[in-house]
């Protein structure tokens, strides 16, 4: 089972200590709030831009790691030409062999921390490609929301443990209409399928 992140964490408990604010007003009465679900994994697999630019992200990805894996690869042959001379060589030279294999291996390790390092250039094209993409969904959710006066919507496809969900709440597919796509045939009829 996956770990909340702390924002999970935060969300839940948020939703959890107020929840009997929302059902219940000043005065006691009872107050129904809407609360509707989306599927991002499916709304995000019937968006063409997305599925371009994941694989525009993996075949960047894929250039960068077989980049990281061609200086290791040296690393590796330095480290055994080293080691079948080792015997032939001077304190001096083998000194400067070893200082040539750690000096790669640190820009081997340099290079593999700025491409997939936290803040690292693949991070930094994921915010150039996706962001925008996710931006424009969470707008399309948040005026959804507005518009049907939903209080809480949740994403299905989250960390989120959803026991049960009624598909007639399922907001997914108006989602993607309210962006100009067309929904998809990805897991949801699948899923429909079923029942």
């Amino acid at each position: 089972m996956k770990k909340l992140s702390f924002y999970s964490r935060a969300i839940i408990l948020t939703a959890v200590f107020l929840s009997p604010l929302f059902w219940r007003g000043v005065g006691g009465e009872a107050i129904a709030q809407k609360t509707a679900y989306v599927d991002l994994d499916y709304i995000l697999t019937n968006i063409p831009e997305y599925k371009s630019a994941q694989e525009q992200l993996d075949q960047i990805s894929l250039g960068w790691q077989k980049e990281i894996e061609g200086k290791l690869a040296i690393v590796d042959r330095l480290y055994k030409s080293f080691q079948a001379e080792e015997i032939l060589l001077t304190q001096d030279m083998k000194k400067k062999r070893e200082d040539e294999i750690i000096t790669k291996e640190k820009e081997a390790k340099e290079l593999q921390k700025q491409r997939f390092g936290v803040d690292g250039d693949l991070y930094k094209k994921r915010q150039e490609l996706v962001k925008p993409i996710q931006d424009k969904v969470y707008n399309a959710i948040k005026e959804l929301a507005e518009k049907q006066m939903i209080a809480i919507m949740f994403n299905k496809s989250a960390e989120l443990n959803i026991l049960f969900a009624n598909p007639k709440y399922d907001k997914s597919d108006e989602v993607l209409e309210a962006m100009g796509y067309k929904p998809g045939s990805s897991s949801k009829d699948k899923e429909k399928e079923k029942k």
